[in-house]
């Protein structure tokens, strides 16, 4: 009986060595070594050139570049005005896949005082504007590159189909263009014969180094853009009964709109946000003008709580105008729905994002108010969006510049954490969805 004992003890260790010598993460540790170098000089290059929404050219002209010498099987260009989708086949049978890196830069002047900031100039809503690659896309783009080369020159570990999707103005399209993640879906970078099932994204984020953040369910917000128009009567500023005050209406309005998430929505369902960023009205001091526009956000996490909050906003809004004697209008989008992380998804990708990280730095994270057109892809295919942490070591969340600001910066070191999640999230996605 002892001797059956050791010998099954003994077949099941061989067993489990055998699994193990099959992970096609193994001997990577040369190509990551590799790899750092490169993705650190590419975020650097492209920190230092940033360009805006659908003006994404040279940063797609090196993508393109790269992924062609590569060896990808094939690489497309030009998808939703400058996006580049390259198509990378392994050598074994399997799935199809999807990672994703957005590349636009933001109408902000950097002040980070880095010998690679950004001087580049560009043109939004007709003015000249400096540009800034101030939410991190550099950082998304470097390590997509790297991922690409990593999985290029170790075809044989892959299993199935991987496409690279490296996307245009995920920070909204400019005017009335289309653009983003959702103008790519329309031009079928989720169809046809190489379909992905599944999709991966990575996201910059002010947290402890290193980390990989998630969650389950919705993640981040959804997002619409909402503008109020409130139409009054034209009088002098010293008879303001001879007209109708759109000022003074607006004030109203901005004032009871903050009680309905406060006052008329279930918090218990999550959270909402209502704020109005910009108002416009009026020339002069002693002119009570005829027209106030007022332009916000709105943040949701739940369907049902975005239909009230809309309904709501509507009702408070138009009534509100109407006790004044004026009239009011209200433009509720675009919008970005809900970033919803896929939990079978997530459960069956853990153990791989752990490896990527490192004991104790795959972290379940908090809700983020923020949006992100991810939340397109996810709403076709299950997909994980997750925030990587580039905090200088020992700089805790919270106490780093946030994204969007002049001073948001990411710390180089945290790269390759990133690069080792696209790729076993690659190399492991066959395996470990399985039936």
């Amino acid at each position: 009986m002892i001797k059956a004992t050791i010998a099954c003890t003994c077949l099941l260790l061989a067993l489990d060595a055998a699994v193990a010598a099959d992970d096609p993460k193994d001997g990577l540790d040369e190509a990551f070594a590799a790899i750092e170098p490169k993705v650190i000089a590419w975020r650097r290059d492209i920190h230092q050139n940033p360009e805006l929404s659908n003006r994404e050219f040279r940063t797609a002209e090196k993508v393109a570049n790269h992924l062609r010498g590569l060896g990808f099987d094939k690489v497309e260009t030009g998808i939703a005005h400058t996006g580049v989708v390259g198509t990378l086949k392994g050598s074994k049978p399997g799935p199809v896949i999807a990672l994703r890196a957005d590349m636009d830069g933001l109408p902000v002047l950097e002040q980070t005082g880095l010998p690679f900031a950004s001087a580049a100039r560009g043109e939004y809503k007709g003015q000249d504007v400096p540009v800034m690659h101030a939410c991190g896309h550099d950082t998304h783009v470097a390590m997509l590159m790297g991922a690409a080369e990593v999985l290029a020159t170790n075809r044989d570990k892959l299993a199935g189909t991987v496409k690279f999707i490296f996307q245009p103005a995920e920070e909204g399209a400019p005017g009335d263009e289309e653009g983003g993640a959702a103008l790519m879906i329309k031009e079928g970078v989720l169809s046809g014969p190489d379909a992905p099932e599944a999709i991966l994204g990575l996201h910059a984020w002010p947290s402890t180094t290193g980390t990989l953040s998630y969650r389950a369910g919705g993640f981040m917000a959804a997002a619409d853009n909402l503008q109020i128009n409130v139409v009054g009567r034209q009088t002098h500023g010293s008879s303001p009964w001879l007209g109708v005050d759109p000022i003074y209406v607006s004030a109203q309005i901005m004032t009871a709109i903050q009680a309905i998430p406060s006052r008329q929505l279930d918090s218990t369902r999550g959270p909402a946000v209502i704020t109005i960023g910009s108002i416009n009205g009026g020339i002069r001091g002693n002119i009570i003008p005829d027209e106030v526009e007022m332009s916000g956000t709105i943040r949701t996490f739940d369907m049902g709580v975005r239909e009230e909050l809309h309904a709501a906003l509507r009702s408070t809004v138009k009534n509100i105008a109407e006790a004044s004697g004026a009239t009011a209008t209200v433009t509720i989008g675009p919008s970005v729905p809900v970033t919803v992380n896929h939990p079978e998804l997530l459960r069956s990708m853990t153990p791989t994002l752990e490896w990527a990280t490192g004991k104790g730095n795959f972290v379940e994270g908090s809700l983020i108010t923020g949006a992100e057109d991810f939340s397109y892809f996810q709403e076709h295919i299950p997909g994980l969006f997750l925030m990587l942490g580039v905090n200088e070591p020992g700089v805790p969340a919270g106490q780093a510049a946030s994204n969007h600001s002049p001073m948001f910066n990411a710390y180089e070191g945290a790269l390759m954490t990133g690069v080792r999640a696209l790729v076993g999230f690659s190399l492991d996605y066959a395996t470990a969805t399985a039936d």
